[in-house]
């Protein structure tokens, strides 16, 4: 991120006033399509994508060096098995089942890819068809059970995403990652959901066609059911019946977009979206946070916990250390809780703090393997302290015993603001 860049991201937020960022409104009336690599900036896609919380598409050129796209695919532009089974064939992958609802997602099991693989080229020779339903391998942790160099013959991290606190976090305690890679048949399908924490997400075709179904933030609201619930799937007749659904006539038909083989589509924050395979697909996901929808992540927390809170009220008198118990359901339902969301913002903090302490000559190498600059740095650092002080004054999070942190939020915010102060004009 250069200074220009940097104050144009600052004025923005400035101007949001605190008001939840890139939320509600119409959908644009399509979707812009990125050519050429050579003539988009990283600060062109803050100003025009990242900021404003816009969906966009990224041509095969930004792919077109990725060692997936010529190792994982065969001339004819189809999943090239016999590598794949030479590479991974017994690494065991999660397998979820789109022809079975479990709630609003599908159930999985776990199995070798060979055996995929096998299901896979049987579904196909059966005309689309299984005994054993549709089958779509999801969420396999490709980057976190690789090396290093093996993933550099995968695919290279595109620049606009480079920016990526989730998995930057998640790396720094080398237990997890959000970076996974989905592939299946024609038929398999993901159902209407938003992404983690209300995280970004960058989805890249390795092979195969994907549509996709956008909502921006708010028209979701208009698809609940009479009982409150969201739809499992958008294309679903029922979605039709006014009495299941009596605040459809105030939704907008969804953003549709089909996605070709190497493009790359940017997820924006809090958008609802349905994905359906077109066509034999592989693709590249990834899940990320950074300064431009901490503050969405840290709204969703509270939402989570108002509903975890609701659901369990009937109890608060008569259960001992209801809120800690409270705290504990929401990391079991939603995959973090205060405690650990505080635990986040430290590693980043700290890190970001490191780089500014570097100075903004020596922060312009590239840092402690993170890629930043002095401004992406500064700017983190001013994202990073608006948040923290909403955290440490949310009654719920004084509720967290804070005694063993080090340092202590108090302490911590107190850093982030005397960094935010010394690097203002620079």
């Amino acid at each position: 991120m250069d200074r220009e860049t940097r104050a144009f991201a600052e004025q923005h937020f400035r101007d949001l006033g605190g008001q939840l960022y890139g939320g509600g409104g119409q959908a644009p009336s399509g979707v812009a399509f990125i050519k050429e690599p050579a003539t988009f900036s990283y600060a062109d896609f803050v100003k025009a994508f990242l900021l404003p919380n816009r969906p966009c598409v990224f041509s095969s050129a930004f792919t077109e060096n990725w060692g997936s796209r010529r190792h994982w695919v065969t001339p004819e532009g189809k999943p090239d098995f016999e590598y794949l089974l030479q590479k991974y064939g017994d690494v065991v992958v999660p397998v979820a089942n789109c022809g079975v609802q479990e709630y609003n997602s599908n159930p999985k099991e776990h199995m070798p890819l060979r055996k995929y693989i096998s299901y896979w080229l049987e579904y196909v020779q059966g005309g689309c068809s299984s005994p054993r339903g549709c089958l779509y391998l999801k969420d396999w942790h490709l980057c976190r059970d690789s090396s290093a160099e093996d993933l550099g013959d995968v695919f290279t991290l595109p620049v606009y995403f480079s920016s990526d606190w989730l998995n930057e976090f998640w790396d720094a305690l080398d237990v997890d990652d959000y970076r996974f890679v989905y592939a299946g048949p024609p038929g398999t399908w993901s159902p209407f959901h938003a992404d983690i924490f209300r995280s970004f997400s960058w989805s890249a075709n390795i092979c195969g066609r994907k549509k996709w179904l956008f909502f921006p933030p708010g028209q979701e609201e208009a698809l609940r059911d009479c009982h409150g619930s969201l739809p499992y799937d958008v294309t679903s007749p029922k979605l039709l019946d006014t009495r299941l659904h009596p605040m459809l006539q105030h939704s907008s038909p969804p953003l549709e977009v089909t996605q070709e083989a190497g493009e790359v589509v940017f997820v924006p924050s809090g958008w609802h979206h349905q994905v359906h395979n077109l066509d034999d697909t592989i693709s590249i996901n990834h899940n990320w946070v950074n300064g431009c929808n901490l503050a969405n992540m840290w709204h969703f927390l509270q939402q989570e916990l108002r509903a975890v809170q609701q659901e369990v009220h009937e109890w608060r008198d008569s259960m001992p250390d209801w809120h800690h118990h409270c705290q504990v359901i929401m990391r079991s339902c939603s995959g973090i809780n205060f405690e650990e969301f505080y635990h986040f913002l430290k590693v980043i903090a700290e890190r970001r703090l490191l780089v500014l302490g570097q100075g903004s000559e020596a922060a312009q190498e590239e840092n402690i393997g993170l890629g930043l600059g002095f401004q992406q740095a500064a700017f983190d650092v001013g994202r990073l302290a608006e948040v923290l002080a909403s955290v440490v004054t949310h009654p719920d999070f004084q509720r967290v015993d804070t005694s063993t942190f080090s340092p202590g939020p108090e302490e911590l915010l107190r850093q982030l603001q005397d960094a935010v102060a010394a690097t203002t004009t620079l």
